[in-house]
């Protein structure tokens, strides 16, 4: 009974601090510039994916992979833009350069070192990603990481295109 009741708990609390639209913070790029998230998730009018990680998360790196992978043709076939928000604090953030440049990663990469937009979307776990339609609402949201569950995120990415809703 403790345990329904705490699942009930945890699920309010993920619902009344998550968000419809992407918050407006501070995160850095590799070289250490200052950018605004709202800047980072223009796209035209195209879907955004925003995937959470870390460097100690084998999880993480084997979704960006299966992103890397397929990001030419979803980009060609979408416009959709991919970026990836390592959550390593400033004590680590060299191994997130090292670790972007030995994976060559086609996408955006930015740190969040102070964690300051994980509190913001409620990311509790690592890999998080997110999906934004074109004016940043956030429309889908996935935790974890299967392989083959790239597959479903570009079901997603389709319908946003299409308009239809997800589910």
């Amino acid at each position: 009974m403790k345990a329904v009741i705490l699942s009930l708990f945890s699920s309010c609390l993920l619902f009344l601090s998550s968000s419809d639209k992407m918050p407006d913070i501070i995160v850095k790029k590799l070289d250490g510039t200052k950018v605004n998230t709202t800047e980072i998730i223009k796209n035209e009018g195209k879907p955004v994916v925003i995937s959470f990680w870390a460097t100690w998360c084998k999880p993480c790196k084997k979704e960006l992979d299966a992103m890397a992978e397929n990001y030419d043709d979803w980009k060609k076939e979408t416009g959709v833009k991919i970026i990836a928000i390592s959550i390593d604090d400033s004590r680590s953030s060299a191994k997130v350069v090292t670790d972007v440049k030995a994976k060559n990663w086609p996408f955006e990469i930015y740190l969040d070192e102070n964690q300051d937009l994980k509190r913001a979307l409620n990311v509790i776990n690592v890999p998080h990603t997110f999906l934004l339609d074109g004016v940043g609402n956030i429309v889908w949201t996935h935790n974890s990481y299967v392989e083959g569950d790239e597959d479903i995120l570009f079901e997603n990415i389709k319908k946003v295109i299409k308009g239809e809703k997800i589910h």
